[in-house]
């Protein structure tokens, strides 16, 4: 057991200390993740949530098997976590407070993917099955409030709420997009209602609808009273528009690209500014599934936002099929090598085009793009032939004669590819010496970054179901890595102090300390070679990393003589379009070496307005006379330029922030006792709960699902949205929600039989369990 005190001073010092060897460019093995990661998002400094769709895990939990997980950091060991419905192919982000949510899925299935035992009214879609335990997941909205691999995850403030009898979307969605606003809230848009290879009919006679089988409207969450309105775009785009990729700008819009369309989009107006299309007919959405991603934004290039697409492939329409499979052989065509980048909103106020980047090395489809601490760009996963998604047979080739089993990918990529957006053209792309796996990471591959500045790499099935035949080429794979990019050749690491634990959208700047342990050669050329960054790994699956985004924050520095130096750090940029509310990692990089991340909270902690004010100017530059540390040279990545002129070393600044870290440590310290107590009560609250009643295996009644007492008693459980309490730590909640308090034990319907009509438990279908949210302003 860690004391308080020690605890304060590692959180202080964002040093997540692994116990495991760190040999640049190499991978690792970082366990086992007992379900298939299919999807993954980091949770706090210390867990990685794991999520599959509903399969023949090994694994179980509450007597069916498991299809969540939480990865632990330190041990690399993992748990199993309940959740009741079937997330196959969700959606999923940040909420504002530091909690996660997961949306849609599809419905209950059982043994190979078929349709569970119970059927909906439609008597085509499965409502629950009796083996696999799985409830229909296509509106769900899943939330849990992040905590440690050894809390109790069985229930209580930990635990997923997963009621969509409850909780849920107002349509149906598979493979639809998420991308939160200013305020926090979420824009979801799009998907499937059935599912399939592409969204689409042929020949394409319905394209808004496909016979009920396409969602083209977008909706919110928390949700508001209006019906979903319909995205003329994704109607535009019909077949290659699940999901769409997403990003928001600096004016509130959102930028939105499928098939080869692109639009920017005002969602509040719903209106739609038509912009170039993706060049050379290369698809980059799924299942062509290209590497996506927004480019860090700098003090250097005025915090613009441009986005990188690579890859995907262009593969000629017709071949594309329908929802039944490809209308060719897929694994025979080659990915694309092709990079396009586009700033949408152009700060000169020039129409946005399409600009040729660099090839990368490999073709990939399926390639996944981490953003780096250092500001480069790391490729991982994929294959060099074919597209994402399975399938049993093609017009081309009949079942017995599929060369890859289910698998419409082959030629897997076992080496990643750096990217350094600021390098001239031609010289942007390297993979030399970068280490290769010898697992392959196809259709449902995940990856993220680790606060510890590694890259956790994890799933890979293209399989219907869990399919560990050994004669498989490409089975259901458990196995994790961690991959150590090249900074981790650096022999010694900054090791930050005095981080705060929230941001706010301008104001006041805050000081960092920095120890001379933190760098190598002298203070000045350190502070120099110093910047400051806040990144989200987002929410990963299916190649895309919803909601990733990297800012470097402005700063100057004061150089003592004794080779500390205080770093004086924006707050970031007052427009909340550019980094919207919620958790975050802060790193700071010297030389291209980056510290581990420190978990902020940036903006208010809850949906809303988020304020803005001017940011205070920043101190100027102060470097010392003569100045080094003990540390040996090391070798690291590019440098970052600080503005001001020199000064002479301002002595109450320096003890002043000495005073200050002392204070804080010992602040923490307290903070850290109450976090321990807090903590063993929650947890023997969490031991006296109920387990999941799932004994007997009979199928969900059509009517009678309990409904508690009123609206604002429903909506207070299901509340993930308060702001912390900052006096109880990062994993603190003033006012938690509680998922052992649900009526979660016993089967469910998952939504209401219509839209006009009653619930299942007889309520009217007016209910709406988002009431309390929206009164509190939320």
């Amino acid at each position: 057991m860690i004391s308080p005190l020690a605890f304060a001073g590692l959180s202080l010092a964002s040093s997540f200390i692994s116990t495991y060897a760190a040999t640049p460019n190499t991978f690792e093995n970082a366990g086992n993740t007992l379900v298939s990661a299919m999807m993954m998002f980091v949770g706090n400094e210390d867990s990685v949530y794991i999520l599959d769709k509903a399969e023949a895990n090994a694994a179980q939990v509450a007597g069916h098997s498991a299809w969540g997980a939480i990865w632990d950091l330190k041990s690399r060991k993992s748990q199993v976590m309940d959740i009741k419905t079937n997330s196959f192919c969700a959606a999923g982000m940040h909420l504002p407070n530091g909690s996660f949510a997961s949306f849609g899925g599809n419905d209950a299935v059982t043994t190979g993917g078929a349709t569970g035992s119970d059927k909906n009214t439609d008597g085509q879609t499965g409502s629950w099955d009796k083996l696999y335990q799985d409830f229909d997941g296509r509106k769900s909205i899943r939330i849990v409030n992040p905590c440690k691999y050894t809390d109790n995850l069985s229930g209580g403030a930990c635990g997923w709420y997963d009621d969509p009898s409850v909780l849920s979307m107002k349509k149906f969605r598979w493979y639809s997009t998420v991308e939160p606003t200013a305020t926090g809230e979420i824009v979801i848009m799009g998907g499937m209602v059935t599912g399939g290879y592409i969204n689409r009919h042929v020949p394409n006679t319905d394209p808004r609808l496909e016979g009920g089988q396409a969602e083209p409207s977008y909706e919110y969450y928390p949700s508001r009273p209006a019906d979903p309105a319909d995205f003329q775009f994704i109607i535009n785009t019909s077949g290659l528009n699940a999901y769409p990729h997403a990003f928001l700008m600096p004016s509130g819009k959102i930028f939105v690209q499928a098939n080869l369309s692109t639009v920017l989009w005002d969602h509040e107006a719903n209106i739609e500014t038509p912009l170039p299309d993706m060049p050379k007919g290369v698809i980059r959405v799924y299942p062509a599934s290209g590497g996506v991603a927004m480019l860090p934004m700098t003090p250097a290039n005025n915090y613009s936002s441009t986005i990188i697409f690579c890859g995907g492939t262009d593969i000629p329409e017709p071949q594309w099929g329908d929802y039944v499979g490809p209308n060719g052989n897929p694994w025979e065509h080659p990915a694309s090598t092709d990079c396009q980048r586009i700033t949408p909103e152009p700060q000169d106020n020039s129409a946005p085009v399409y600009v040729q980047d660099d090839d990368m090395p490999d073709g990939r489809t399926m390639g996944q793009i981490i953003l780096l601490p250092d500001g480069k760009l790391l490729m991982v996963n994929g294959g060099a032939k074919g597209t994402a998604a399975y399938a049993s047979s093609t017009p081309l080739t009949p079942q017995a004669n599929m060369p890859f089993g289910t698998s419409l990918c082959t030629d897997e990529v076992l080496h990643p590819a750096l990217y350094d957006p600021n390098a001239p053209a031609g010289s942007r792309w390297s993979k030399d010496n970068l280490g290769s796996t010898t697992i392959p990471r196809l259709y449902h591959s995940t990856a993220l970054l680790l606060p510890d500045a590694s890259v956790l790499i994890a799933g890979s099935n293209p399989n219907p179901d869990v399919n560990i035949d050994p004669a498989t080429r490409y089975k259901t794979e458990y196995r994790a890595e961690v991959y150590y990019p090249p900074y981790f050749n650096a022999s010694t690491r900054p090791n930050p102090q005095n981080i705060p634990s929230t941001l706010s959208y301008g104001g006041n700047y805050f000081d960092i300390l920095l120890n001379k342990d933190s760098y190598t050669g002298t203070a000045n050329d350190a502070a120099d070679a110093t910047k400051v960054v806040i990144l989200r790994s987002g929410f990963t699956t299916h190649a895309m990393n919803m909601g990733q985004r990297l800012m470097q924050l402005n700063n100057t520095y004061t150089v003592s003589t004794n080779g500390s130096i205080t770093l004086h750090v924006s707050q970031p940029v007052p427009n909340a379009n550019l980094f919207q509310p919620g958790p975050a990692f802060l790193h700071v990089v010297i030389n291209g070496i980056p510290s581990n991340g420190k978990y902020v909270i940036v903006g208010t902690g809850s949906v809303g307005v988020q304020p803005t004010v001017s940011q205070q100017a920043l101190p100027d530059n102060v470097r010392a006379d003569t100045s080094s540390s003990t540390g040996s040279p090391s070798s690291g990545g590019s440098t970052a330029s600080t503005n001001g002129e020199s000064k002479k070393p301002s002595t109450a600044l320096i003890v002043g922030s000495s005073i200050a870290a002392v204070a804080i440590l010992a602040i923490a310290a307290m903070a850290a006792v109450l976090l321990r107590k807090r903590r063993r009560q929650a947890s023997l609250r969490g031991a006296k709960s109920a387990p999941y009643a799932m004994e007997e295996l009979v199928p969900p009644p059509m009517f009678g699902h309990r409904m508690r007492d009123s609206q604002a008693s429903e909506s207070t459980l299901i509340t993930p949205l308060n702001p912390q309490d900052k006096t109880k730590g990062v994993y603190g909640n003033s006012d938690p929600w509680d998922a052992s308090t649900t009526d979660l034990q016993a089967p469910y319907q998952p939504y209401r039989d219509n839209e006009a009509g009653t619930s299942r438990s007889g309520s009217p279908a007016s209910f709406n369990p988002y009431a309390e949210l929206e009164r509190r302003g939320h």
